[in-house]
């Protein structure tokens, strides 16, 4: 692998509080409290790491379905500066999940629909997928839903009792971090495919945190305890749902970004309302929307030196003199 440029120098420094608080208190306070050592030898105190969602986690499991390059990141200038080609990340590096994995001293976490790698999958796995939602209906056919996530990691619990017996699989099961990053596209797609809601906001909102209310139940019963949440980002912002704005203003999507904000409020509320009432249930939430706000706001204290807009791309110039631009698309 090569050496990390400016830009995922620029990555790390705008990920650091993320890293520090997830590590922090999701991997090394959650699984220090059942005394389990991370490890790579297999032994009996690894903490293995689970990962759910959409493209913030996604390692590439959409270069194995049948969709389209709205959804994929497997070519250029996908992965330049790390792995020195696209592995189906959507980033020119790594993810939040990799920093993650490396703190933790563990592999890098492999997409579950990538062939070849059932030993690596003793250590966790991705079940993420790029432009994936909550709902079914969320880009339908083109990404893996957070429902089909669950079944293909039921999948893997029981590769797990398979290789490990009941009883050492269960503890596992128990000791593991799973990572959630899911919501954006349950919302942003509304937009993007020109949709008119046939009911209100808060109960789209309601449906949303519902099937993710079922979800976590799901991993519960099945043994898990300790979670790591990313609320949504202000979706009206990002420069896909900008250019929707009608009055070509510059300003953010109101629609877009009361959604982000009323979902945050109610995961936030189901969270400690489970924390209270499901025993042994444990938590992390990184507040990803007032992260990236902040980045927006004062871009020049995490590395960019300034914004342009040229056209329809917002042009970041960093401290090199390197140009990178986000340009309009649908990927979350």
């Amino acid at each position: 692998m090569r050496e990390s440029t400016l830009m995922e120098k620029v990555t790390r420094r705008t990920i650091s509080s993320f890293i520090f608080f997830i590590v922090s208190s999701t991997i090394l306070f959650l699984a220090g409290k059942s005394s389990a050592k991370i490890s790579h030898n297999g032994d009996n105190n690894m903490t293995a790491l689970f990962l759910f969602g959409d493209s913030f986690l996604d390692a590439g499991n959409n270069n194995y379905i049948n969709t389209t390059t709205l959804d994929q990141a497997n070519f250029p200038p996908y992965g330049q500066t790390f792995f020195g080609l696209p592995t189906g990340r959507f980033s020119d590096g790594r993810l939040i999940s990799d920093f993650i994995a490396e703190y933790a001293n563990l592999p890098l976490i492999p997409p579950f629909l990538e062939p070849g790698n059932s030993q690596k999958k003793l250590y966790g796995v991705n079940f993420a997928s790029a432009g994936a939602g909550a709902l079914v209906e969320t880009f339908q056919g083109s990404v893996i839903n957070l429902r089909t996530q669950l079944d293909h990691y039921k999948k893997v619990e029981r590769l797990w009792r398979t290789n490990f017996g009941k009883e050492e699989s269960k503890k596992r099961i128990s000791r593991a971090v799973y990572l959630i990053s899911i919501g954006s596209n349950d919302y942003s797609s509304i937009f993007l495919t020109n949709q008119s809601l046939p009911i209100s906001m808060s109960q789209h909102v309601d449906i949303v945190i519902g099937n993710l209310t079922t979800f976590i139940h799901e991993i519960y019963k099945i043994g898990g305890r300790k979670f790591g949440f990313l609320n949504v980002p202000d979706l009206g912002c990002f420069p896909a749902l900008r250019i929707l704005q009608p009055k070509n203003d510059d300003s953010c999507l109101r629609d877009a970004s009361r959604l982000a904000s009323m979902h945050n409020r109610a995961l936030t509320n189901l969270l400690f309302q489970m924390q209270r009432q499901v025993k042994g249930f444990k938590f992390s939430l990184f507040d990803m929307n007032k992260s990236l706000r902040l980045r927006m706001q004062h871009p020049s204290k995490f590395g960019a030196i300034k914004g342009l807009k040229k056209g329809k791309k917002l042009v970041v110039e960093l401290g090199s003199g390197e140009e990178y631009s986000a340009v309009e698309g649908r990927e979350l």
